[in-house]
């Protein structure tokens, strides 16, 4: 059993920016020199999310609506009484993504469905540069 992991700092917009992070924990898998095992995501920060999709623009906007009726950007937000900052809508729908993936690999490669692929989104009021990190576990 060995572990690899990596770190990589993406830029987003904010405002439920969707990036297709797939490509770069493949990367990852294929850098641990590890044929079978697991991959796990994760992204530091509690307006920022980890999850997959198909990566489709009606999708992204199926995805964003779907996040504005469950946690409306304009309702009341304890959060923002404390802190002023107007990002409570943020925090929740990250707490309601969860900020981490596990993603099997065998034989070097991601299992995972055909259309799908692994995205970060960035739900905060503004842009942010966020860090991902990728712990290759396996053998």
């Amino acid at each position: 059993m060995a572990v690899y992991t990596t770190r990589v700092n993406i830029d987003t917009k904010g405002e439920t920016d969707i990036v297709d992070i797939t490509d770069y924990i493949e990367g990852s898998v294929d850098r641990s020199g590890l044929t079978n095992g697991t991959a796990t995501v994760f992204v530091g920060g509690s307006t920022a999310g980890i999850t997959t999709i198909e990566f489709e623009s009606g999708l992204f906007q199926d995805l964003r609506d779907a996040y504005e009726r469950m946690a409306p950007r304009n309702a009341y937000y304890a959060h923002n009484e404390r802190w002023g900052d107007g990002n409570g809508f943020a925090h929740v729908r990250a707490s309601m993504t969860g900020q981490d993936i596990s993603i099997p690999f065998s034989e070097k490669k991601l299992i995972l469905g055909t259309w799908q692929q692994v995205i970060l989104v960035d739900f905060d009021n503004r842009p942010r540069r966020r860090e991902i990190i990728v712990q290759v576990i396996g053998e």
